[in-house]
C-alpha cells in the first residue's frame, strides 16, 4: 500500500506536528501526546475532555475549540491512549467547574479513563464520565463488552460542549451528554478494508465483490457478508436497523458519515438515499450533516447515526462551534 508517510512508527507524531501548525488556536504537545484548546481553562466552564486510538481524524483532536472538546489525547493508530494523557488534558482544562470525560464504548479507553478520572479525582478535578455506546450492529465485539461507541460521538460533543459554553454546570451537561447518547443508533457499511501503517496493507479480508454490513470502526467484523448492494439498498439496511432499534417518534438529527475512503460524490448520493428510506419510515430529519468525521484510515464505506432531536438539543446543536474538523456560526 502506497501512503503518505516517513515511518510508520512517527506517523501520529508528524500528524500532530502537522496540527500545530495548521492551527494556532490548539496548543499541541506532541510528545506528551494532548491537544489543547488554546486560552484553556476558561473561568467557570466545564472542560470536556475525550480521545482515543488515532485513525479516526478528525475525532477528536479536530473536535477540539469552541463549542465542543476542551481537550483531546491522541492515542497510537487504532490504541487507547494512557491515563497520564487524560490526567494532563483534564488538569489543563479545569477551571473549578469540573471535566467532562467523554468515552467511546472500547475496553481500553474505558478501563484508561477510569484510571484516570480517579487519578485526577485525587489531585482535587471533579470528574463525571459519559460512555458512548451506540452501534447497533453487535453487541460484545472484538474489543468491546456491550455495544461500539461510533458516529454518535459528534453528536455527544457538540451537544454537551455547547451547554458548557454556556456555562451549565457539570451535572447538566454530562446529563445532556448522556441523553444525546441515549436518543442515538449507528450503522457502519464497509466496502473495503482499512490499512493501517505499521500493517502497510489490509486489516481483514474482505473479497472483491463483497462489503460487510455493521463493520467497526477498527475493521471488527458486523452482523454479515453480503454481495455488494445498490446505494439505495445499503440504506434500506442501515436505516432499518437504527430505526427499528431507536423507534424515534419525531424529527431526529442525521450524520451520514464516511469511513475516510469514500469520495464525498459517493456520500451525498447515499444521502439522498438515507433520506428517501428515512422518509419512507415517516421519520422527519431536523438537520443532516455529510462527510468524513468519525473515520477508520482508509476504510471504504460509510455510516449512519440518528438522534431524537428536542427543541433544546436543536438549539444546543445549531449553537456556534470552532474547531478543525466542524464549524458553523461563527
Amino acid at each position: 500500500m502506497k501512503m503518505l508517510i516517513n515511518v510508520a512508527e512517527n506517523v501520529v507524531a508528524d500528524a500532530l506536528r502537522g496540527v500545530a501548525a495548521a492551527h494556532p488556536e490548539l496548543i499541541v504537545d506532541v510528545e506528551r501526546r494532548v491537544i489543547v484548546r488554546r486560552g484553556a481553562p476558561y473561568e467557570g466552564k466545564v472542560g470536556l475532555v475525550s480521545g482515543g486510538g488515532s485513525g479516526h481524524e478528525p475525532l477528536h483532536g479536530g473536535f477540539v475549540g469552541r463549542g465542543m472538546l476542551d481537550a483531546a489525547c491522541p492515542g497510537e493508530v487504532f490504541t487507547s491512549p494512557v491515563p497520564d494523557q487524560m490526567v494532563r488534558a483534564a488538569a489543563a482544562v479545569d477551571s473549578g467547574a469540573g471535566v467532562l470525560f467523554i468515552v467511546k464504548n472500547y475496553t481500553g479507553d474505558v478501563l484508561n479513563f477510569q484510571m484516570a478520572a480517579e487519578l485526577a479525582e485525587d489531585e482535587g478535578v471533579q470528574v463525571a464520565t459519559v460512555l458512548v455506546d451506540d452501534d447497533v450492529a453487535v453487541t460484545d465485539s472484538t474489543w468491546t463488552a456491550g455495544r461500539r461507541g461510533t458516529g454518535a460521538t459528534l453528536f455527544v460533543e457538540k451537544i454537551a460542549g455547547a451547554a458548557a459554553e454556556e456555562g451549565a454546570p457539570l451535572e447538566r451537561v454530562a446529563s445532556l451528554a448522556r441523553q444525546v447518547n441515549a436518543a442515538s443508533r449507528s450503522f457502519g457499511v464497509a466496502l473495503a478494508a482499512c490499512s493501517t501503517p505499521a500493517k502497510g496493507g489490509p486489516t481483514f479480508d474482505l473479497p472483491d465483490g463483497e462489503l460487510e454490513l455493521g463493520v467497526g470502526i477498527h475493521g471488527e467484523p458486523g452482523r454479515e457478508r453480503r454481495a455488494m448492494m445498490t446505494s439505495g439498498e445499503i440504506a434500506d439496511a442501515a436505516v432499518d436497523a437504527v430505526v427499528s432499534d431507536l423507534q424515534p417518534d419525531g424529527p431526529v438529527l442525521l450524520l451520514v458519515n464516511g469511513m475516510g475512503g469514500t469520495p464525498l460524490l459517493e456520500l451525498y448520493g447515499f444521502n439522498t438515499e438515507v433520506q428517501r428510506a428515512l422518509s419512507a419510515r415517516n421519520v422527519p430529519v431536523a438537520r443532516t450533516l455529510v462527510g468524513n468525521y468519525v473515520t477508520s484510515l482508509d476504510m471504504a464505506g460509510a455510516s449512519v447515526t440518528i438522534c431524537r432531536a428536542d427543541e433544546e438539543l436543536l438549539r444546543l446543536y445549531d449553537a456556534p462551534v470552532a474547531t478543525p474538523g466542524l464549524r458553523w456560526g461563527c
